[in-house]
């Protein structure tokens, strides 16, 4: 019985870690490029 609960978590802390690298990683490139991140969005970045 721990061993699915056990994948499951993994599962979703590899999930969870991926978000977060690819939040870190969109923020550093607008940075950058000049921007500012505001809740989540770049702002100040024309392409």
């Amino acid at each position: 019985m721990f061993r699915p609960i056990r994948s499951l978590m993994l599962i979703l802390f590899a999930f969870l870690a991926g978000i977060f690298f690819e939040r870190a990683g969109s923020s550093d490139r607008c940075l950058d490029r000049g921007g500012a991140m505001s809740e989540g969005l770049c702002i100040g970045v024309d392409e």
